[in-house]
């Protein structure tokens, strides 16, 4: 008998059969002796349309008060869910955040999790029940309902199947998996069967979206067994594991992944002197905005060129910010484009095998595509284009590095 702790996003949930569907692939696992923590998000669409409620009230809903509302979508799914397992004769009880004892930091809308106490989930597995807890969600040392931020009930899932020392966190949501890249994009996107954490962390920050990277990078920290599967199919899914569990011979590049909502601001003739980029810099983080990569050219007359990007709805606040900070240091100017992309490999093979950045930038050439910024790790390589050409670039990355289908068949 194993310990699973199942997570069933949005889109799985989206309906009473879709529930019932969910309901059944509990059942059958159960059937098999398997003790069962089911962690549900709200029924798709449901969390936006209470912000929007919220926001017909307030502008600016106050934090709070926007946990509470927004915490009532996990916990009517929940609820439904139960209630089709007792409809099943199966013995279930839903728990919220709180009712668990999930105890997170004060910062409402993005709370981070603390503290798991697993006792009351223990004895009601003791008694034979599936448990089904409301993702997204936790409470304060003031008894406060917190919300974990966006993709959230991801991040409550491994965060509990870590309390509970369990055999394997599944995610399900709409697809089977992790692709070498979106699927939507290049056709011949290939499914993995495995990825390190390493690489899956590198992919969520870098732009893919199947999992919160916050639920990554507590999978990685407290090595929990994570799988990613479909909850429209049954098919084994991508297993994110310990590198050291990889085959031997592990593919260079495991995937592309990419953003489409960057913005590139650019502060030309910067005294060249020290200090003068944490004057630009430091005021833009200042303000909470992310600065991604970071570029700094040396140019004539003891001046240089300081170019970073930002999410593409922070760009007009970083410009107001950095034209300031330009006038009191003497800057020549400030440009910005949003009219960018970022395409990233991710691999670690990159650190025992050469030449990828040069096959890169062959293929990219090749392309008539353009290299603005480049920026590397040991097992990444980011380049930022034109955005026009950001699905032209992929597809091409994708077939020089043999990522698909048709290229796996050929070297078998």
């Amino acid at each position: 008998m194993a310990l699973f702790v199942l997570k069933f996003g949005g889109t799985s949930v989206g309906s009473v059969e879709r529930i019932a569907a969910v309901a059944d692939r509990i059942i059958s696992m159960r059937s098999a002796g398997h003790d069962l923590v089911v962690v549900v998000s709200a029924m798709s669409g449901e969390t936006n349309r209470l912000i929007a409620l919220a926001e017909q009230i307030q502008s600016q809903p106050t934090p709070r008060e926007l946990d509470v509302l927004v915490s009532t979508g996990e916990q009517v799914t929940m609820a439904l869910l139960t209630m089709s397992l007792h409809k099943r004769g199966c013995s279930a009880k839903s728990l919220t955040g709180s009712q668990v004892q999930i105890l997170t930091d004060a910062a409402h809308t993005r709370a981070r999790i603390r503290q798991i106490d697993d006792k009351r989930i223990r004895a009601e597995l003791a008694n034979g029940s599936v448990v089904v807890v409301a993702g997204f969600q936790g409470v304060d040392e003031h008894g406060n309902i917190t919300t974990l931020g966006r993709g959230g009930s991801d991040t409550s899932a491994v965060a509990l199947a870590a309390a509970l020392k369990a055999d394997e966190c599944q995610i399900y949501t709409d697809v089977k998996g992790v692709y070498t890249t979106d699927p939507r994009v290049v056709d011949d996107a290939r499914l993995l069967r495995t990825i390190t954490f390493e690489e899956m962390l590198e992919l969520a920050s870098l732009g893919a979206k199947v999992l919160q990277i916050r639920s990554v990078e507590f999978a990685g920290k407290y090595k929990v067994p994570l799988r990613v599967l479909s909850s429209f199919e049954d098919d084994p899914g991508t297993l994110i594991s310990l590198e050291e569990n990889r085959e031997m011979e592990a593919p260079v590049i495991a995937g592309i992944a990419f953003t489409r909502d960057e913005a590139k601001v650019t502060v030309s003739g910067v005294p060249d002197v020290p200090g003068v980029a944490y004057k630009v810099l430091g005021a833009v983080g200042d303000a909470g905005i992310d600065v991604d990569v970071i570029v700094q050219n040396a140019a004539a007359g003891n001046s240089t060129d300081i170019t970073f990007t930002v999410k593409r709805q922070d760009l007009e606040q970083a410009r107001e910010i950095v034209e300031g900070v330009a006038r009191t240091i003497g800057a020549a100017g400030v440009s910005v484009d949003k009219k960018i992309a970022k395409v990233s490999l991710v691999g670690v093979g990159m650190r025992s095998h050469a030449g990828i950045a040069s096959l890169m930038f062959k293929t990219l050439a090749e392309e008539a595509i353009n290299i603005q910024i480049i920026t590397t790790s040991e097992i990444k390589i980011s380049v930022v284009i034109d955005e026009k050409y950001l699905e032209l670039a992929v597809r091409s990355l994708h077939a020089a590095f043999g990522l698909g289908e048709e290229a796996l068949a050929a070297s078998v």
